[in-house]
């Protein structure tokens, strides 16, 4: 008898903590996921790092991205601005000239097309959603330091900078320097968000002080431009 008011006893408490419908208690809450189609860094290089390239144009040196299958190259208008020479070298090692296909000083973009390609062309994956935080990656030649990776996040949007005479710009604080202009900003998922044009220099120095700025993806593709307050800086 006494076994059996012990089993009775369990049961009844079982049952009380359940909500008496003989269900489990639900379980206390846990962490987000992160979601799954975010990269690491690493992966977000490994995946980009193919389709960026360096650009020496003239005295000038930048970098640029692959934007199609045809090898067509976006980068920064100021990078092989009033330059006929213009000099390409993949990331494979592979070195081409190239020819200005189009060229817009207002939103400081150009495209170039290569005289040859690399043996395998790998476009990047342009477009993707920008918010204020999210976290960013930009690729670039920064001082001749070829392919330098550095993150940060999207500090703010609708931008102007070089004394507002380009504006709707993306605002960032991953670290660029002169050479790492026309580079490819991007997202988490490894996505072309934005190109890279300049950095705010109170000092004058050309030098970085956290605050750098990209033409958005689609702006540099041919879309609307956009007003904000004031930013000011050097080309890079």
């Amino acid at each position: 008898m006494g076994g059996a008011l012990v089993v009775v006893a369990v049961l009844a408490y079982w049952l009380g903590s359940s909500g008496g419908n003989g269900e489990a208690a639900a379980p206390g809450p846990s962490a987000t996921p992160t979601p799954s189609a975010a990269l690491t860094t690493a992966e977000v290089f490994e995946k980009v790092g193919p389709s960026v390239v360096v650009i020496q144009a003239g005295k000038s040196l930048g970098t640029g991205v692959i934007a199609a299958e045809d090898g067509t190259i976006l980068t920064a208008h100021h990078v092989i601005e009033d330059s006929e020479d213009v000099t390409l070298t993949f990331a494979d090692g592979t070195k081409a000239k190239a020819v200005v296909v189009s060229s817009d000083p207002k939103r400081d973009v150009a495209t170039l097309q290569p005289a040859e390609l690399p043996e395998i062309v790998v476009p990047a994956t342009l477009g993707g959603g920008v918010a204020v935080g999210a976290p960013v990656v930009a690729i670039g030649n920064p001082l001749g330091l070829t392919y330098s990776v550095s993150t940060g996040v999207v500090s703010g949007l609708n931008r102007s900078a070089e004394n507002g005479d380009l504006s709707g710009l993306i605002q960032f604080d991953a670290s660029v320097n002169p050479g790492s202009s026309g580079g490819p900003l991007l997202d988490a998922r490894g996505l072309v968000i934005g190109i890279v044009v300049s950095i705010a220099d109170p000092g004058g120095d050309e030098a970085f002080a956290g605050i750098a700025f990209a033409v958005p993806i689609g702006a540099a593709l041919g879309g609307g431009e956009g007003d904000g307050p004031p930013g000011d800086g050097p080309e890079i």
